[in-house]
């Protein structure tokens, strides 16, 4: 049997523990294979983006395992856990976190210098990342000279530019119109 890319077991997330507890989280199982495209949905305050944090390895659970590609990460200190953050997940945040003096291809390019991916290849991968999402045009723009929708795009390419084996997207595809959605969904599989 195939090893899950992602496996959850029993993960809780306590805030303020004791007598005024908030369990944003409560003995959550997930098991999600290479391929899989999940939705994770509920109303405000159910917990969604707790538990995409704990995902994207940028917090740790109060007790649980959690299971990146076979390593459990739900242990891990924060050095390792920028390690595994930077190999194995690309992240679409919701307000695209793009830095505003760069252009285009400096913002996907950024990720790929942590990840100590050589200038030449770097290039190639941010061009080619930005070719997918529509901005072949647009990579000497910087985030001021661009609608929502396109520095959207740049986010988006920004994440998928060295394929990780997990993309968490908070919501990717909110300021874009349903053209533009299944466009980016078909990128995104």
């Amino acid at each position: 049997m195939e090893e899950a890319l992602i496996r959850v077991k029993d993960l809780c997330k306590i805030y303020n523990p004791g007598e005024n507890e908030v369990r944003a989280l409560d003995h959550v199982s997930l098991e999600i294979k290479k391929g899989e495209l999940v939705a994770i949905i509920g109303q405000s305050g159910s917990g969604k983006s707790t538990f995409m944090n704990m995902l994207g390895c940028l917090d740790v659970p109060t007790s649980g395992k959690y299971y990146l590609n076979g390593t459990d990460v739900s242990t891990m200190k924060d050095n390792d856990l920028s390690v595994v953050r930077n190999k194995e997940i690309g992240f679409i945040f919701q307000g695209f976190n793009l830095i505003a003096n760069l252009t285009a291809l400096e913002n996907v390019e950024l990720p790929l210098i942590y990840r100590g991916v050589g200038k030449k290849e770097r290039r190639e991968l941010a061009e080619a990342a930005l070719e997918k999402v529509g901005l072949g045009q647009r990579m000497s723009h910087k985030p001021s000279e661009m609608s929502g929708g396109q520095q959207q795009r740049v986010a988006i390419a920004r994440a998928i530019a060295q394929a990780p084996p997990v993309i968490l997207a908070d919501e990717p595809t909110g300021n874009l119109d349903s053209g533009s959605t299944k466009e980016i969904m078909s990128i995104l599989k």
